[in-house]
């Protein structure tokens, strides 16, 4: 008889824990970052192009995940060194990014209004390559993944597989909300396509990688 109750309790303790880690999903995906300003940049080129730097962040945030679930992860952060060398490549990755992204805009200048970044649109794996190194080469989102998973492993349930599992489920929600923006700004090709409006987003999403960049190679 008490069988019942019990497994009800235990349905709605899941459940709760649940919603309450898609609701920190969303507050995660919802502040600014690298990630969010690249795809944003990729998007202005095609939809393709955004989406898929979109699943190139995934894939990072899952094998982050699946590194957390391991407690690889831990050694990252208790190293001072591991942490150094990965903060700098982050740095330059990001820098790199940000020069890149100055420079489109410098040669969309002389571009006629209205014209869109076809020609220029990277392929696919370029862009996809993107958005997966910008997510691994950040060591951050590693003591993040560390200190955020393990908090909604429910009591009694296996460590291991429950993170891996948990980790597949923040990748796959993120693929659905970044994918809003993508779509977004497909929506708003018309205008952004326009000469001005074009390269003051290219400049803007180039200083703000750049400073970026620059405070992670400055902090200690």
């Amino acid at each position: 008889m008490l069988a019942a109750p019990t497994a009800l309790r235990h349905h709605g303790r899941m459940l709760s824990t649940l919603l309450a880690f898609l609701g920190a999903c969303t507050l995660i995906a919802a502040s600014p970052g690298p990630s969010t300003v690249l795809i944003i940049k990729q998007s202005l080129r095609s939809r393709r192009s955004g989406f898929l730097t979109v699943l190139g962040n995934e894939t990072g945030v899952f094998v982050w995940g699946v590194v957390a679930a391991f407690g690889l992860s831990a050694l990252l952060a208790a190293s001072e060194v591991a942490y150094g060398v990965m903060r700098v490549v982050g740095a330059v990755v990001l820098v790199g990014f940000g020069i890149q992204t100055l420079r489109q805009a410098r040669r969309s200048k002389d571009a006629p209004d209205g014209a869109g970044w076809e020609g220029t649109e990277q392929s696919g794996w370029a862009s996809y390559r993107g958005g997966l190194l910008l997510n691994l080469a950040n060591p951050k989102a590693a003591v993040f993944a560390m200190s955020f998973l393990p908090q909604f492993v429910p009591e009694g349930a296996p460590h291991l597989p429950t993170m891996v599992g948990l980790a597949a489920l923040w990748a796959v929600y993120e693929v659905g909300y970044y994918g809003l923006y993508v779509w977004f700004v497909g929506r708003m090709k018309a205008v952004l396509s326009r000469t001005g409006v074009r390269r003051r987003l290219e400049q803007v999403s180039g200083g703000v990688l750049l400073l970026l960049g620059a405070r992670l190679a400055l902090e200690s």
